[in-house]
């Protein structure tokens, strides 16, 4: 080995003894930041015409006003119901939001608890099946790549999700489910029904972010297709404009019964 390979060798273990172990250890003791908009808790009291006025300000209607409530499967976390009411609205760091319950996903007034998973819903083969390995097929149903970049960050040294076996994988043959993201366009309607037509049976089907769930900002558009939604049972809904990382983490896991439901 000449000298210039040396030199390059101890260059690299210079720079992994610098970094250090980048892998979280224990992703569930993990506490965000307090600039992370997770869980919203909204306080009681609120005026008639305060409630009136935060609907009003939402840009997707996930806010209802009778009673005053957050649909978090519609709100894309902006932050603009805390910032017009701060003494209303708050967003806690709690980013532990999927459920398999799409009614779960509404945060009412006065209720300041996790959002519950609702175990009950998992079917008994996922964890059976699916609890030592999880391949996914991830479908941008006309996403703009926000929630497609945090998925992909669920697979880095950070977070790296594989060591629970759970995996992206490039064809949906090879998978057991499809994460879709994208409120799903007229254009991907029929791409997203082939991919999951090519996933054998039991087939899983995860929706991440706003889009996904109710088509966020493009709910009312023209050019989307839904249909999908109506046609093949919803296994998972992870909340989030973009969802992160550590919320898709937590309810796949949870889902696949490598860790303990939230109820």
């Amino acid at each position: 080995m000449n000298r210039k390979n040396k030199l390059m060798i101890f260059q690299k273990i210079n720079i992994l003894a610098h970094h250090g172990r980048q892998t979280i250890p224990e992703l569930d003791a993990v506490v965000l930041p307090d600039i992370f908009r997770g869980r919203p808790v909204i306080q009681p009291g609120a005026s008639p015409s305060q409630a009136q006025t935060l609907s009003a300000l939402c840009p997707t209607g996930a806010i209802g006003a009778e009673p005053l409530s957050i649909d978090l499967g519609r709100c894309i976390f902006c932050g603009e119901c805390a910032h017009h009411s701060p003494e209303v609205v708050r967003f806690t760091n709690d980013y532990r939001l999927a459920t398999t319950l799409r009614e779960a996903l509404v945060v009412t007034e006065g209720v300041d608890r996790p959002i519950p998973f609702h175990a009950e819903n998992i079917r008994s083969e996922l964890p059976n099946l699916f609890g030592r390995a999880l391949k996914l097929r991830q479908v941008s149903a006309g996403g703009d790549n926000t929630n497609e970049m945090e998925l992909n960050a669920s697979g880095n040294v950070n977070f790296d999700l594989g060591r629970y076996g759970v995996e992206f994988v490039a064809s949906p043959r090879h998978a057991d489910g499809v994460v879709v993201t994208g409120p799903i366009s007229e254009n991907m309607a029929i791409p997203l029904e082939i991919a999951y037509n090519a996933v054998p049976e039991p087939k899983v089907v995860i929706l991440v972010g706003a889009e996904a769930i109710s088509g966020g900002l493009y709910a009312d558009s023209p050019a989307l297709d839904r249909r999908f939604l109506e046609r093949h049972p919803i296994d998972l809904y992870v909340p989030g404009n973009p969802a992160h990382p550590l919320t898709f983490i937590d309810g796949v896991l949870t889902l696949i019964g490598k860790k303990e439901s939230r109820a």
